[in-house]
């Protein structure tokens, strides 16, 4: 079933008549268009692109045929054509302003607005073939940069640099942008999960490197931490049980598990060794697509909800002693219905760095 008519059938569902799309995220899924200068309006029947002259040739040559590109002088006028008819009409109102909507509900007065939720955030969730392959592709380029990037990773380097390193290296190797701004911290920073690049030479002890390409639009997402100088025993423990979680949880996954039972089985092992208990702070994973947090996600508030084939999902359990340093490991796996399929090759033993 495509895409469109994934969406209709929810449409009918609701007892909705038609919707106006107006994210971004949204109007390419649906479309393919990759600039999103624009709306959508899809009815039972027909699918309208709303773009300017601008993009017009451009998205002739990208967007689904099953949509009629237009440029009309007046935009009101055309969208309420393309509604005539229309009673009940979905808009996207957890991504709307305010302001927005209320333009919305003076201009098309004659019909009913009626938000629609998480309604296509839903059925972004399992991806299609084509979907996955673009997504591998994302990921391939992420992997071969992290293998690039040992080949010069030296102590020397400020974290800055390696984040630099890694970001020329995705474009270089086919990268159109990144997933999202790349992380590298070192030393006492590591314990930071989302911490920022200093202009600063690398910190002894654990770094962190959290980055992801963007291909065609969709995001890869990957996390590898290595040693700056030498690991004593503290670190290789704290390395190993890291690991040893994330190794169980993607060991579990398959279509049907429940997902907070999967973040739960990667959080007893991290919470069973007593100087770690409490130390792994944010969820387990999150789905990727076209933008690299996604739902479901693998997390201590998911429990009730079963996986289902072709969701994609990070796998990221972290350790984090304040002050000290931090380790995480991130895989991204597609789920399937014995197991799953990892897109991430980067090898995932203990590396020195000296």
């Amino acid at each position: 079933m495509n895409k469109l008519q994934k969406l209709r059938d929810r449409l009918k569902a609701a007892e909705l008549d038609a919707i106006i799309v107006l994210d971004e995220l949204n109007q390419h899924y649906l479309s393919d268009f990759s600039f999103t200068d624009g709306l959508l309006v899809i009815t039972a029947t027909e699918a309208h692109l709303i773009t300017d002259f601008r993009y017009y040739e451009m998205a002739l040559s990208e967007c689904n045929p099953e949509f009629k590109v237009v440029t009309p002088k007046n935009r009101w006028e055309y969208i309420s054509e393309a509604l005539s008819g229309a009673k009940r009409v979905g808009f996207e109102g957890d991504f709307v302003s305010y302001s927005t909507y209320n333009a919305y509900k003076e201009k098309l007065s004659f019909c009913e607005l009626v938000s629609v939720g998480a309604m296509l955030a839903e059925i972004r969730q399992i991806k299609s073939r084509e979907e996955i392959e673009l997504i591998q592709k994302a990921q391939d380029i992420a992997d071969a940069a992290f293998s690039e990037l040992l080949t010069v990773l030296n102590p020397n380097m400020t974290e800055n640099e390696v984040a630099v390193e890694l970001e020329y290296r995705m474009r270089r190797l086919g990268a159109e942008g990144f997933s999202f701004d790349t992380i590298a911290v070192s030393g006492d920073a590591s314990s930071l999960p989302h911490g920022t690049p200093r202009m600063k030479k690398l910190s002894s002890g654990f770094l962190t490197m959290d980055f992801g390409a963007k291909y065609k639009g969709y995001c890869s997402d990957m996390t590898r931490t290595v040693v700056i100088g030498r690991a004593d025993d503290e670190m290789k423990k704290l390395y190993n049980t890291v690991l040893s979680a994330q190794l169980a949880a993607i060991n579990f996954l398959r279509e049907g598990v429940d997902a907070g039972e999967a973040d739960k089985v990667a959080r007893d092992i991290i919470d069973g060794v007593p100087e770690f208990k409490g130390a792994f702070g944010h969820s387990l994973g999150h789905s990727v697509g076209l933008f690299v947090h996604e739902t479901p996600t693998l997390s201590p508030r998911s429990f009730g909800r079963a996986l289902r084939t072709g969701e994609i999902l990070t796998v990221e359990p972290g350790i984090y002693l304040f002050g000290k340093y931090g380790c995480r490991i991130e895989d991204m796996v597609a789920i399937e219905p014995d197991g799953v399929y990892n897109f991430t090759h980067s090898p995932k033993d203990l590396i020195e760095i000296y």
